[in-house]
């Protein structure tokens, strides 16, 4: 018995002094949605799991993948008008291009004329590089962001008739692989990039699918 006991004793002084415990974390360990996260963070998807209803969770996951979805490095390239912005600011692009009937550009004046296969770094110039990608274009007038609420937006991405017929596997894919997406975390010198990384924000989505794919209000 005496033993028994001693045994005993002498687990509970090692977990005291090593601070071992369960790797099962408690309600209190589990990130908050709530907390404070630096503006070039995305928060994880685990920081949702308080919210017990589904819905509300899935509202708050795609509010959260809004951050890079609304960051003008996005929203330039889906003007309603066809012609691209830039800059955080959003002024119209400068010289004036449109994006034509495919979104490469008018022609004559494709955008391959000045936007490479990757960003260009410049010298002498009011800016630091040239934007470049193999897949660079505008997106269609169909997905308009620019002047659109988040909710508007969600409604969009879900709508196989404007969004190319995509399914949401298929949106959730093309979030968290397509290349072109991907530039938004590399946008070159001189240019602020959305906020965490490629595979959090497609984790986010899919999380958001995983919930129902529910919108905010518009």
């Amino acid at each position: 018995m005496r033993s028994h006991r001693a045994v005993l004793l002498l687990s509970c002084a090692v977990v005291a002094l090593t601070g071992c415990r369960s790797a099962t974390r408690t309600p209190s360990e589990v990130p908050d949605a709530e907390a404070p996260v630096a503006p070039d963070a995305l928060r994880p998807v685990a920081s949702f799991a308080r919210i017990e209803d589904a819905q509300a969770r899935s509202v708050a996951l795609f509010v959260e993948a809004g951050r890079v979805i609304a960051h003008p490095r996005c929203t330039n390239c889906h003007p309603p008008d066809g012609r691209p912005r830039q800059g955080m600011s959003q002024q119209a692009h400068v010289p004036a291009v449109v994006g034509g009937e495919d979104g490469h550009g008018a022609p004559g004046l494709p955008c391959t004329a000045c936007h490479q296969a990757a960003n260009t770094p410049t010298v002498g110039a009011t800016v630091a590089s040239i934007p470049g990608n193999p897949k660079w274009a505008l997106a269609p007038v169909e997905m308009a962001w620019i002047g659109r609420s988040l909710g508007e937006i969600c409604e969009q991405l879900k709508d196989p008739k404007r969004n190319g017929g995509k399914d949401l596997a298929a949106i959730q894919h093309h979030m968290a692989q397509d290349v072109l997406v991907g530039w938004g975390w590399n946008p070159g010198p001189g240019r602020q990039p959305v906020p965490g990384t490629q595979a959090e924000f497609g984790a986010l989505i899919q999380a958001w699918v995983d919930t129902g794919a529910h919108c905010p209000k518009p």
